[in-house]
């Protein structure tokens, strides 16, 4: 075997060298009980991401056209205040955004159940920094879910 091979290639990364080599890390969700696919599944980043911007949208119009008047400098700050209380709001009482509920995701607990309150808050305030909803581990679920204890599957 070539090093090159058990390094891993810098474009596919040692997990897709891996696999090659015959290391079987099972589906997304297959630690947490999930199925493969259908409901119940671990939701894929691009359908996560696409909710956050359906999310996204109606709280920067309302921001930079009701709340600030057009002033671009404040309209951020509000845009993304309202972000968290959407999703505060919502995900602590129905279990998804309504840019989630559009694309068919809800956030439950890691164990099945509903998040509680202080866990959807610690959630959201993390999903804001950003940052750590672009880590994610094997399973597919970004360090924002995985520190309160959530995963986002599909409906």
């Amino acid at each position: 075997m070539d090093n090159r091979q058990a390094i891993g290639s810098w474009l596919s990364g040692p997990r897709a060298t891996a696999e090659e080599m015959g290391i079987d890390f099972g589906h997304p969700g297959e630690r947490l009980g999930l199925p493969r696919s259908g409901p119940g599944s671990v939701a894929r980043f691009g359908r996560r991401l696409g909710a956050v911007m359906i999310d996204w949208l109606p709280c920067q119009l309302i921001a930079y056209g009701l709340i600030t008047h057009g002033n671009l400098q404040t309209a951020g700050n509000w845009t993304l205040g309202l972000f968290v209380a959407l999703s505060i709001l919502t995900v602590g009482t129905v279990g998804f955004t309504p840019g989630k509920r559009i694309l068919g995701l809800r956030v439950i607990g890691q164990d099945g159940g509903r998040l509680g309150f202080l866990r959807v808050v610690a959630r959201t305030l993390l999903l804001a920094l950003v940052i750590p909803a672009l880590v994610w581990d094997r399973d597919g679920r970004g360090f924002h879910d995985r520190l309160a204890g959530a995963v986002q599957v599909r409906i």
